[in-house]
């Protein structure tokens, strides 16, 4: 199974899924999309996904969103069960599109970084 969290508004999230559908899914593994922003990850989905990119935290926010400074989420000192409710509460905050195979995923920024998880 792969799952994308998607945004079609995206160019970037739009890449990502062409080059699934059309490059890399040659297994015809089945593909879910998750459209992020009509259907909010939980907190528990975000720490499952964070644990699978391992990266920093921080790198699956968007840093230039409006919410971003509004929430206060640029002061150091928040902590991440913070960073992750407001995630959870504000997905226009999640760095998109992020795509999970197999027990780990990737931040497709650009789309041809989705070729690390068929190699």
């Amino acid at each position: 199974m792969i799952t994308i969290y998607h945004n079609p508004r995206c160019s970037k999230s739009r890449g990502a899924c062409e080059l699934i559908t059309h490059a890399y899914n040659t297994a015809n593994e089945a593909v879910e999309v998750i459209e992020y922003l009509k259907t909010p990850p939980t907190v528990d989905q975000l720490k499952a996904l964070h644990a699978m990119l391992g990266c920093p935290l921080r790198e699956m926010i968007r840093t230039g969103e409006t919410e971003y400074k509004e929430l206060g989420l640029d002061a150091v000192d928040v902590a991440d069960d913070q960073l992750y409710e407001s995630i959870s509460r504000h997905p226009i905050l999640l760095q998109r599109p992020i795509v999970v195979r197999n027990g780990r995923a990737v931040i497709a920024r650009p789309p041809e970084n989705v070729a690390a998880l068929f190699g």
